[in-house]
Order: C-alpha cells, then sequence, then structure tokens
C-alpha cells in the first residue's frame, strides 16, 4: 500500500489552504480535524476526499490517523498548546512529519526532545512554510557560494503590500515574548530572548528592520557548513517599530524566568487559540509578496554571497510549501530520520525547485 498523506487541521485557515494545494497538484490527501460537518464540506469540495476526525486534546485520536511510511501534515497551532501530539503520533507510527511551526520554544522541543526518538523511517520536517523554508534556502545558497571562509549567516524575513495575520498566527505569537527563544552564537546554540538584537537588511532599495528571532536555521545551517560561527535570522513584520519591540522584550524576558510565567504565557495562547481559523481573504493575500535575504560574512565582516528570494504571500507560500513536502516525503521519502532542516530532509536542487513551484525564487537585488 503507498504511503497516504494526511492533513492534520485541514478545516483551519491554512490548512484549507493547503489541502486546496494538495487538490490541484492531484493529491488525494485524508482531511483530519475536530469538525466532521466542516470535514464534510471540505472532502467534497476537493472531490470526494477521505475525512477522519481526530483532536489533539485526544492523543490516540492523533496517533490512528497514520501508520510507517505514511506523512502527516499537520497546520494545528498553537503548536505550544496543540502541536505535541501529532509530533509524537509521527514519531511512535514511523511516519514522516511535517508542520507549519513558526514558535521557537516548540521548535526547540522538536530538535532537542522529540527528533531524538525517531527511528527507522521517520524523518521529522518542522517550520516548513514561510517560517522557515525560505531563510535555509536563501542561507544555503549563500553559504555554498560563499565557500568555507564564511564563518557567519544572516537571514531576514520581509513582507510587502500588507495583508494582515491570521488568527491562528496572532494565537500563536501572543505567548511567544513569555517563551525562551535560542540562537547560534560563538559556534554552539545559546539561550536567547527574542528581539535581542535589532538588524538592517537592504530590501528594495532600502534598510528594513528586523528583530532576532529563534528559527529552524539556527539548527541546519551549521549542519550544512560546520565552520559556521554565527547564524542570525531577524523577523521584519514590525518595520520602524522593530526597537520597540526590542524595548519590550528586555522587560518581558526578566519576567519569563519567573515561577508560573511560562505556565501564564500557555494559558493566554490556549484562550486565544479557541478563536482561530479566520485569516486574509484572497485579495489581500494577492496585494502581498514575501521577501527574504541572506548575506553570508568573513571572519573580517566583509560580505561573501547575498541571496534574495521573493514570493507570494506568507499563507499561500506556505501552503505551496507543504503541499511540495508532504508530496515529495510521500513518493520519494525524506533524506534522513529524527528532526531535519529543509535542505537536509530534500536536497538543496529538489528544495529549490519545489520552493519555485510554490512561487518563491530567486531575485536580483532592486527586485
Amino acid at each position: 500500500m503507498p504511503p497516504r498523506v494526511v492533513l492534520f487541521g485541514a478545516t483551519g485557515y491554512t490548512g484549507r489552504l493547503t489541502a486546496r494545494e494538495l487538490a490541484a497538484a492531484g493529491a488525494r490527501p485524508v482531511l483530519a480535524g475536530r469538525d466532521p460537518r466542516r470535514l464534510e464540506a471540505l472532502a467534497g469540495e476537493l472531490g470526494g476526499l477521505e475525512a477522519a476526525v481526530a483532536d489533539s486534546a485526544r492523543p490516540a485520536s492523533v496517533r490512528a490517523l497514520v501508520g510507517e511510511g505514511d506523512v502527516l501534515v499537520t497546520t494545528v497551532g498553537p503548536f505550544a498548546v496543540r502541536g505535541g501530539p501529532a509530533v509524537a503520533a509521527a514519531v511512535d507510527a514511523g511516519a514522516h512529519y511535517l508542520d507549519s511551526d513558526g514558535e521557537p520554544a516548540f521548535l526547540r522541543r522538536v530538535f532537542e526532545e522529540l527528533g531524538p526518538r525517531a527511528t527507522g523511517r521517520c524523518g521529522l520536517v518542522p517550520a516548513f512554510g514561510y517560517d522557515f523554508v525560505p531563510g535555509n534556502l536563501a542561507g544555503a545558497l549563500a553559504l555554498r557560494e560563499a565557500g568555507e571562509a564564511a564563518v557567519a549567516v544572516a537571514v531576514g524575513y520581509f513582507v510587502s503590500g500588507g495583508g494582515g495575520f491570521s488568527t491562528g498566527t496572532l494565537a500563536s505569537g501572543a505567548g511567544m515574548l513569555l517563551q525562551p527563544s535560542f540562537a547560534w552564537r560563538g559556534g554552539r546554540l545559546v539561550r536567547d530572548r527574542i528581539a535581542s538584537r535589532v538588524r538592517a537588511f537592504p530590501v528594495r532599495g532600502r534598510a528594513w528592520l528586523g528583530i532576532s528571532y529563534g528559527a529552524s536555521e539556527h539548527y541546519a545551517l551549521p549542519r550544512l557548513a560546520p565552520g559556521l560561527r554565527e547564524v542570525e535570522v531577524c523577523l521584519g513584520w514590525f518595520g520602524p517599530r522593530s526597537r520597540a519591540v526590542q524595548a519590550v522584550s528586555t522587560v518581558a524576558a526578566p519576567l519569563a524566568r519567573l515561577p508560573g510565567m511560562a505556565a501564564v504565557g500557555r494559558a493566554v495562547t490556549a484562550t486565544l487559540a479557541r478563536r482561530t481559523g479566520g485569516g486574509p481573504d484572497e485579495p489581500a493575500r494577492q496585494a502581498s509578496r514575501s521577501h527574504v535575504i541572506a548575506v553570508a560574512t568573513g571572519a573580517d565582516g566583509r560580505e561573501l554571497a547575498r541571496v534574495r528570494l521573493r514570493g507570494p504571500n506568507v499563507y499561500t507560500l506556505t501552503a505551496g510549501l507543504l503541499a511540495w513536502g508532504a508530496r515529495q516525503a510521500a513518493t520519494r521519502g525524506v533524506a534522513g530520520t529524527g528532526a531535519l532542516g529543509p535542505v537536509e530532509a530534500f536536497g538543496l536542487e529538489a528544495l529549490q525547485a519545489g520552493a519555485a513551484e510554490a512561487g518563491l525564487e530567486r531575485v536580483g537585488a532592486d527586485e
């Protein structure tokens, strides 16, 4: 029996977009989620797909979704409160796993706690969307072009044209300043707060600001280039308000270390998570573009290589990347076991082609 692709969270905002991308590519995923009526409606819309009811609050129902060699794609967030059962189900079943996670604390849990438990054919590829495939791709290309002289790489994520956020993104971000983050500095992974640094990147002819952020690049890029001493990943969604976010982070970080504050953050996130499912409509997504830049530098600080990528709206891009990754994992497998970065999982050339299929392409300096 060929591997099945199971999409958990199919009736959520990102889940619906991903289901439609999979169906448009000719795939027949199993649609899974909590609401049988919504599942039935979406399954009918997409040509009579199979549907299964599962809920992260009932881990056994999630485990029942997959068997060995299957591919489990999950968009069920916030991942800090809902993400664990899906990863555990994939590890237990020996299934491949992809998700739309962009939360540093959960990402670290996958790489350091859950990934080492995987055996056999189980490859876990978290954050396989706008967070953080483009930066992994741009960073890997820049490092390849820079060669062994590169000791640092900085990645910036930016958006033009607005578009807004989904309710799931807002719920995920609500408690994030009270959660620990990380960075690759001095040749090792260290604990670091979100927005500890603010950095300017040249985008579309001007300097755009971004705040430092824990991403899968911190784990994955040093595996590709063992000589890397520093990886910086910055989110540029706040523009000129980036320094204000940094100031808030300076206050929030000490509070986060107080007893009970982690539980407060999870409670706030869980409360907002009850209202997820909405997001930008099609015209808003059409008006928005994503921009990613990676800069590799040498020991003297001199720039050695620069790579710019441009793509569609972040949610459109995430859906396209998840759909491509799921089909790739189902037909060709994943090149490794445990928690992997996108380049490790699929190879640089294949990932570049898959990203282009999702609308993410390399552009020149002024585009």
